[in-house]
């Protein structure tokens, strides 16, 4: 029963060494640093931290996920994408995903989502917008050094727990004292492969950027026309605008047309087959109504 005893005293204070290690182990803990900061590693301290500034600290060790959606316009499509593929193999990226779908109209669209090594982000977007017409570019960052480096400690403290059940386990001698050590490093190791799954996880975000693209076909880049600046290059451009839209849906009613004439030539014949129906159905109707007037009529 004593020896009962000791294992249950051990657990409890692995426990609270786990838990003073999570807190100890927080980023936030030495964001001010200055040359009497312990020189204790909790993975993020460098060795060399005495000779570097908190802010150059920062951002060597800062953990960004780079994320940017970028809107195209082309009207050549094939080789915009033989361009974009040579972009991302010259960055050595990848693509996650690739759809490339063709609309009625016979223009083409492409979504893709890209992965860039986070070095070469913004080089990779500024070159995107030199191969194609740009509607729109966003860029975003997110800094998750805090949640990240949290975790990384938490990892290495379930780890220390894990080594150290391990350990009584290797020594206890009593069936009672085996289970309930066993049921902890179950335990510990469900928590040690999640946390290193989220490890994982950010290390993915962090080294690759994501670029979310979209590039469409066209035949007229749109957002091209210089403002007007008088009254009368408003009134012009107003007309010729008017004439384009009236062309633009002239053509699009061909290529419709175009495109549907065989349901088109179906419907018609459906419609021509029900007004035949109808007319045949009305005579009958009318012949017979004139012949019961005539039958009863007296002789």
């Amino acid at each position: 029963m004593k020896r009962f005893y000791s294992l249950l005293l051990c657990l409890v204070l692995i426990v609270a060494l786990t838990a003073c290690g999570g807190k100890s182990a927080s980023p936030g803990a030495y964001d001010d640093m200055s040359p009497e900061a312990p020189s204790t590693d909790y993975g993020w301290y460098r060795e060399d931290a005495d000779n570097l500034s908190p802010g150059a600290i920062d951002q060597k060790t800062a953990k960004m996920i780079f994320t940017a959606a970028i809107d195209l316009e082309t009207m050549e499509f094939d080789k915009a994408m033989e361009d974009i593929n040579t972009l991302v193999d010259d960055a050595s990226g990848y693509f996650e995903e690739r759809n490339i779908s063709g609309f009625s109209s016979g223009y083409r669209h492409a979504s893709l989502i890209i992965r860039i090594p986070s070095a070469k982000f913004n080089a990779f977007c500024t070159h995107m917008g030199d191969i194609c017409h740009t509607i729109r570019l966003n860029t975003s960052q997110e800094n998750v050094s805090e949640s990240y480096y949290d975790v990384e400690s938490r990892l290495t403290t379930a780890k220390t727990k894990l080594d150290r059940l391990q350990e009584l386990l290797s020594k206890a001698d009593n069936m009672a004292d085996i289970i309930t050590l066993e049921d902890a490093i179950s335990e510990t190791e469900q928590t040690i492969d999640r946390l290193s799954g989220t490890l994982r996880g950010y290390d993915n975000l962090v080294d690759y950027a994501t670029v979310n693209v979209t590039l469409d076909e066209v035949y007229r880049y749109s957002g091209t026309k210089e403002a007007p600046q008088t009254l009368g290059e408003r009134l012009g451009n107003a007309f010729s605008s008017g004439l384009e839209s009236v062309g633009d849906f002239f053509e699009g009613l061909a290529v419709f047309l175009a495109y549907s004439w065989l349901w088109l030539l179906m419907l018609a014949a459906i419609v021509v087959v029900v007004i035949v129906l109808v007319r045949r159905g009305n005579k009958r109707h009318l012949a017979k109504k004139a012949k019961s007037v005539e039958n009863s009529r007296p002789e």
